[in-house]
């Protein structure tokens, strides 16, 4: 699928279109995103450094990202006067442990975050070279609906994340999941992996914010003019202080999504921008996550919910498709995503899909790619190597 720009913003060339065994489609990344690994050490400095830029903007830099920063040559007091705007290979943090996203208070404007833009990315012919026999057929075209209004009240606890890549403010989707040692009080956001990490050429992006039931109300674009802070984010920015995702995303993840497409997937975990009440606490709500990856074949019917940028959407409100799962296979050595018919365009990724389970709506994938024609999504199954990436966030740090 796809992620957003900002105008003025260094163009894409043409779309490329992939044939493969007499199949001609173009497989899109939702979204550009980084990745984030696990690797980290209990007890990490809490201390802040303060730094105020010309343009007025506060970052407030934990003790341990400032050292970790500053040992990849980043200045710290240039950060909010957009030295994060420094994409150089050397100072572009791309291992695991290298997350760093400093918050900048007021960066997010309602503004800025219209402006993001979504940006396409195609799979190439040997990324796509796989076995069709072992993808179910292309699913029936099924047209997203609009969710209702107010979001809070009438949908999961989907929203917006928002980031800066090199090539400009970028746009995903993402839901607060519970967080199984903390229950009650997480602060934790499932999103793609490439939302966060450009994956093997690049690095973690910055200025990673999640906005939970953006534009809650589902204004227009003719009527946002006139809308308050507390209607873009009724319930505020949340900076991720960090995000993990697959090694293979990390490893293999590139701008047609590549071998890890299957991996796309990532664990942010956030603090508010101002306040001090947990995300499920503020938000009043969290899901499950359902890491048994079942077989396509297994399961009645998905739905998945995010917030589609690219034409004929403009990512102001939120929408859902439902449709029964099939199976999609990039690769033979990969492990088989799911499918499902759906019209969401770029800004969808990383959004989630969700299935009944014992009564209870739980999340089961993330949106990751789709055609360029988009009539259908694929996300990847979450087995046990999500589960791990999940169980390790949570334990290192929830209780943040």
């Amino acid at each position: 699928m796809r992620s957003t720009r900002t105008p003025g913003a260094r163009p894409h060339g043409r779309r490329r279109t992939l044939l493969a065994a007499g199949l001609v489609t173009a497989l899109i990344l939702t979204a550009t995103a980084c990745d984030g690994s696990d690797d980290t050490e209990d007890g990490a400095a809490h201390a802040t450094a303060t730094a105020t830029g010309s343009s007025g903007g506060k970052v407030e830099v934990p003790a341990d990202i400032a050292d970790k920063l500053e040992k990849h040559g980043v200045d710290i007091d240039k950060w909010a006067d957009g030295g994060w705007q420094d994409w150089d290979k050397d100072k572009w943090l791309s291992a695991a442990e290298d997350f760093a996203n400093p918050v900048i208070e007021g960066l997010w404007k309602p503004e800025r975050m219209r402006s993001a833009k979504e940006a396409d990315k195609t799979v190439t012919t040997k990324d796509a070279a796989a076995d069709q026999g072992v993808s179910d057929p292309d699913p029936a075209a099924v047209k997203a609906q609009a969710e209702k209004t107010p979001y809070h009240e009438n949908a999961a606890p989907v929203g917006k994340v928002f980031f800066d890549s090199p090539e400009g403010a970028m746009v995903c989707s993402g839901t607060v999941v519970k967080d199984v040692n903390h229950p009650g009080k997480s602060n934790l956001v499932w999103t793609a992996g490439h939302c966060v990490h450009a994956g093997g050429d690049g690095g973690w992006y910055r200025n990673l914010v999640f906005v939970p039931a953006y534009n809650d109300l589902g204004k227009s674009e003719a009527r946002l003019g006139d809308a308050t802070a507390s209607e873009i984010a009724p319930y505020g920015n949340w900076w991720a202080d960090w995000a993990s995702t697959s090694n293979e995303w990390i490893a293999g993840g590139s701008e047609t999504g590549g071998a890890g497409a299957a991996y796309d997937y990532s664990v942010l975990h956030v603090t508010p921008e101002q306040g001090s009440e947990s995300l499920e606490e503020t938000v009043g709500a969290a899901l499950d996550v359902d890491f048994s990856a079942p077989s396509a074949t297994e399961v009645a019917s998905m739905g998945a919910w995010g917030y589609p940028a690219a034409p004929p959407y403009n990512g102001l409100k939120m929408f859902k498709c439902l449709d029964r799962p099939g199976r999609f296979s990039l690769d033979p050595s990969l492990p088989t995503m799911y499918r499902i018919g759906c019209s969401m365009t770029g800004g969808s990724s990383g959004g989630g899909w969700f299935r009944v389970v014992d009564g209870r709506t739980a999340l089961v994938s993330n949106t990751s790619i789709g055609p360029a024609d988009n009539s259908w999504l694929a996300g990847p199954q979450l087995g046990r190597e999500a589960e791990a990436l999940y169980e390790n966030m949570s334990k290192t740090y929830g209780g943040r």
